[in-house]
């Protein structure tokens, strides 16, 4: 009966340019954070865009935006939560479950 079971995979996620996002984020060490125009930077988005897809991440309980001040300069600082990792790795396992189940289904 579990052979029949197809992972759920979490829709927040799947989109490509927030799994991007979380892929990102989850290689910083729980509680660190990092400044939006940088994760701007290295996913190549635009301001808006990644806006978009951070409210998106944010209104599940996956991401947290912190708007602060260095010194007299706003920033805007980006960090992944425990929910966020916790169904980040469960993202990962389904993907896994998914590829390792479906290897054999599709052969005829």
């Amino acid at each position: 009966m579990t052979d029949d079971a197809v992972p759920e995979l979490d829709p927040v996620i799947h989109a490509q340019a927030r799994l991007r996002v979380v892929s990102s984020l989850s290689t910083l060490r729980e509680g660190d954070s990092i400044a939006f125009p940088r994760l701007q930077d290295i996913l190549r988005m635009t301001p808006g865009n990644l806006s978009v897809h951070l409210r998106k991440l944010e209104d599940a309980g996956y991401v947290e935006v912190v708007k602060t001040h260095q010194g007299r300069t706003p920033a805007t600082l980006v960090s992944l939560t425990r929910r966020g990792r916790l169904a980040f790795e469960d993202y990962t396992n389904a993907v896994r479950a998914l590829l390792n189940g479906g290897a054999g289904t599709e052969q005829s």
